[in-house]
């Protein structure tokens, strides 16, 4: 890592309604000094979206301002916040009621409490000491597109969360709409088959053996791309999810602030 950084970034991609919102804020109240980046936060303009069975195409590459993307994280790493210019439209969108319970998450508090504390391994890595850094959970849909190779180079830790067509369809069709730069937008009838399924497919086939993306990982893709991800199917709970991640940043982070 570079030296003189502030932040440590960790992306967490998947389809739409894979839980990518919901294990990043559940992060953030977790592990102390953390804050959340949405790419959601990047689209461009209603009016200059691309459009696709004569719907607007909010779920491509081409929807998002990939450089401010960049531009933005390289501004976390330096400085450990948010650019001055960015107001956050995503975090007032609405998840519904946590799927974790109050105790498992008081649970992993006191053990990243536990873990911070003077003697352990991650006594110093989020605050306490000079080199502390602060943690910024990067929620987004395409995060390890081949579109996105830009964006590839400012992430440390990138976790991927997995997910049917019929439970993301399931989770989205159930939502009742999206704060904009506009206002609002609601999916129209026929969205997720139209155009959220097979964008996903297209841009994450080629992680997948046959290109199935509710098959097996490419073992050899995974690795090379430092993308970690749980081995145990689709549509694994939250509840286990959040356990999975707590658990692979509280090993991952002492050694990557070590080296900073």
């Amino acid at each position: 890592m570079t030296e003189g950084r502030k932040a440590v970034v960790v992306g967490i991609s998947g389809c739409s309604s894979s839980g990518k919102t919901t294990l990043s804020r559940l992060l953030r109240d977790i592990f102390p000094n953390t804050f959340v980046l949405h790419e959601d936060d990047f689209y461009r303009p209603e009016v200059d979206l691309p459009k696709k069975h004569d719907l607007l195409d909010w779920d491509c590459a081409e929807s998002l301002n990939i450089p401010d993307i960049a531009k933005s994280l390289d501004y976390i790493s330096k400085t450990g916040t948010f650019s001055p210019d960015l107001d956050s439209k995503e975090d007032k969108n609405s998840l519904g009621e946590c799927p974790v319970s109050d105790a498992t998450i008081a649970e992993l508090k006191t053990r990243v409490k536990l873990w911070t504390s003077s003697g352990n391994l991650g006594f110093g890595v989020l605050d306490g000491s000079p080199k502390a850094v602060r943690l910024c959970v990067f929620d987004g849909f395409l995060l390890y597109s081949k579109s996105m190779a830009a964006i590839q180079p400012h992430m440390d830790i990138k976790f991927f969360l997995r997910v049917s067509h019929a439970k993301a369809k399931a989770r989205r069709e159930a939502r009742s709409g999206y704060v904009t730069l506009e206002g609002f937008w609601e999916d129209p009838p026929g969205y997720v088959d139209n155009i959220v399924w097979p964008n996903y497919v297209e841009d994450h086939k080629w992680m997948f053996k046959g290109e199935n993306v509710e098959g097996d990982f490419k073992d050899d893709i995974l690795k090379e791309w430092n993308i970690q991800c749980q081995q145990d199917g689709l549509d694994i709970d939250m509840e286990t999810t959040l356990r999975w991640a707590v658990e692979n940043l509280m090993e991952q982070l002492p050694a990557l602030v070590k080296d900073l």
